[in-house]
């Protein structure tokens, strides 16, 4: 059975190899990379014990080094599945949701049909590349001179230029024997509408060649030179080449560029693509002249986890960001997301390079928001949310988005993402006193100067904890890197740890990977990746240093305790502050004296809770929101939210 052109080429971008092989394999966690599509598994072709089956995901082959099997997802299943080539593909098809095309007997003459309208695109290439030489094009060679172009860059892109002639390209390319089918079918051409000779597509413009994947010319954009002309920009029309929503501008450089490790930017047209690339940034890409569409959202999945996209600085941009959300919302799969960096007002990636250079543009790729940021900004920003309404109303927006994730997890995670920015935006503001403060309204008091002890207290010296997290980190990170036995034991807890510090999250994504390999190998991993120095400055810190497992490197029984205690103390906290910012927010208006001094003591109380030498033996209890609360905590906490509802009910909160 003949298959169309384009169907297996589709198939392959949309079957996840990785979900494939994990069906049969167990991915090793330690040398496996889900974000960069790098996993790893022993091999289900050979018996093996270690991991020597390597799967790339973004470019969907596999390779054992042990047996030396390879291929792709179409073969994975006949391997594995002892099936045919078309039985695999019916497989593969059903599970990506595409129905398997019926029996072509014309395929292999649509396939040479192909061959030669590419053949016809690349002739067509040339011949504007000559154009841009001749006298005709001197105001084009300017335009290109002006936005800083320079030969080589001319030639590497290949731009070429279309006379503003009607039959110029159609005359050179029926010179070469070409048949008006293939000109016409190649989209170079259009029939006369009054009976006459076809002309050309493309007249007076300057000429960007667009090319597929494997790198053959598809398809033109071209710039008109004509300030006045209604189409700034005009691509190919639509053929069997050529479709709009399944291309992207410079596909296949950006994928090999971001295969080394270059992020993913999608901008918004040609010159933004040259730009970008002309400056280092060289996994770049753009659609061609429409918003991004479901197919080419999954062409970018296959090449980078989580594209950058940079979209100009005004409304219009600022729209295109907001559709792309909307599209990526029911695709999001763990590791799997977008990115947005926009620009300054009034400026595109080639403007921001022109004036302020790289620098300022990596500031900005480094700086990108998350989507679940951009679309808390769609819905709140320029907004007033002052009635229960109108925070309502903003509940219900937020709520319908967050119902389009099919992923139970990360759905979840949007969830609490939304809530902790709703808790910041809606929590009880302090009231500005002295010259120009509010004034004092009839049975009002005015609030009182807060007490010293009030300033001192462990919620003013630290209010989200990070200090006392960051110390328990610091334990964990030199327990493992010292005794990396215990690391497997405890791989969730640390996968879970949240390593605000930047130090500490690469650090244990380096035990993590490589804890299995050994102390000795372990060292010289985080040395080579993280300088020779950092483990040496960790455990030199004082509540490291007189850790018992750190004074005795070689006890892995007390290692193990300590790690278990300590991550035990991270979770209880975690618990013990969503229950805290749960109560807080439930208080209107500003607190009194009363009730701060109350809220510093029940800190305190945790704190002491925390730091009891004997928490290892405690009982736990769980919290409302699911975490584990020790018992001499619960009991701080369940006076603290007494004391709000006692003054809640009084009228003092």
């Amino acid at each position: 059975m003949s298959l169309p052109p384009g169907f297996l080429e589709d198939l392959r971008n949309r079957a996840s190899l990785s979900s494939v092989v994990g069906r049969k394999v167990m991915w090793d966690a330690r040398k496996s990379n889900q974000g960069k599509g790098d996993m790893w598994a022993p091999c289900p072709f050979h018996h093996e014990k270690t991991a020597s089956f390597h799967v790339d995901d973004k470019k969907g082959f596999y390779y054992c080094f042990g047996c030396h099997a390879k291929g792709d997802a179409i073969s994975f299943v006949r391997e594995t599945e002892n099936v045919s080539f078309m039985e695999a593909v019916e497989i593969l098809a059903r599970e990506a949701g595409m129905p398997v095309p019926k029996q072509d007997p014309r395929a292999q003459e649509k396939a040479d049909r192909r061959t030669q309208l590419a053949e016809v695109t690349e002739m067509a290439v040339r011949w504007f590349r000559m154009q841009l030489q001749t006298a005709g094009a001197v105001d084009a060679r300017s335009y290109l001179t002006r936005r800083g172009l320079t030969d080589a860059a001319l030639d590497r892109w290949e731009i070429g230029f279309a006379p503003d002639s009607w039959q110029g390209l159609w005359d050179a390319l029926k010179g070469k024997g070409v048949e008006d089918d293939l000109i016409l079918g190649a989209g170079l051409g259009k029939p006369s509408t009054k009976g006459g000779k076809p002309y050309d597509t493309f007249r007076g413009r300057i000429m960007f060649p667009i090319r597929d994947a494997r790198g053959r010319a598809i398809a033109f954009g071209g710039r008109a030179m004509d300030p006045n002309d209604n189409a700034k920009y005009l691509n190919s029309p639509e053929t069997e080449l050529f479709d709009k929503g399944r291309s992207l501008y410079n596909i296949k450089n950006a994928r090999t560029a971001a295969g080394k490790g270059q992020p993913l930017i999608v901008a918004e047209g040609y010159m933004d693509v040259i730009a970008l690339v002309e400056a280092g940034f060289e996994a770049a890409v753009a659609p061609l002249g429409t918003a991004i569409t479901e197919h080419q959202l999954q062409m970018l999945w296959r090449i980078a986890p989580e594209p950058i996209i940079t979209l100009d600085g005004d409304t219009a941009g600022q729209r295109a960001a907001l559709r792309a959300v909307d599209l990526a919302l029911p695709a999001l799969e763990a590791g799997q997301s977008l990115r947005f960096a926009m620009m300054p007002e009034g400026q595109d990636p080639d403007d921001l390079l022109k004036a302020q250079g790289a620098p300022a543009l990596q500031k900005l790729l480094d700086a990108a928001m998350p989507m679940v940021r951009l679309l808390w900004q769609r819905e709140t920003e320029d907004k007033v949310f002052d009635s229960p309404e109108r925070k309502a109303a903003l509940d219900k927006a937020l709520r319908e988005k967050i119902t389009l994730i099919k992923d139970p997890s990360i759905r979840s995670h949007y969830g609490q993402e939304i809530k902790d920015l709703r808790w910041q935006l809606f929590r009880p503001q302090p009231v500005a006193r002295g010259q120009g403060g509010p004034r004092k309204t009839w049975g009002q008091q005015a609030p009182q100067a807060p007490m010293a002890s009030t300033k001192a207290s462990a919620l003013v010296t630290d209010e989200t904890g990070q200090s006392a997290q960051a110390l328990r980190e610091a334990v964990i990170l030199a327990a493992c890197a010292h005794c990396p036995q215990v690391v497997e034991e405890f791989e969730t807890g640390l996968e879970q740890m949240t390593c605000n510090d930047r130090e500490h999250r690469a650090l244990r994504d380096v035990i993590l990977r490589h804890a299995h390999e050994g102390a000795e190998v372990l060292r010289e991993k985080i040395s080579s990746a993280l300088g020779p120095d950092l483990l040496e400055n960790l455990c030199r810190q004082r509540h490291v240093a007189i850790t018992p497992c750190i004074r005795n490197p070689d006890n892995a029984e007390m290692a193990a305790m300590t790690v278990a205690e300590e991550l035990a103390k991270l979770e209880t906290m975690r618990g013990l502050d969503t229950e805290i910012a749960e109560a807080s927010e439930d208080l209107t208006g500003v607190a009194d004296e009363g009730v701060t001094w109350r809220l510093s003591e029940a800190a305190r109380a945790a704190d002491r809770a925390l730091r009891t030498g004997q928490e290892d033996k405690a009982e736990y209890e769980v919290g409302d929101n699911g975490a584990r609360i020790k018992r001499d905590e619960r009991s701080a906490l369940d006076a603290l939210l007494g004391t709000i509802k006692y003054d809640k009910a009084k009228g003092r909160g």
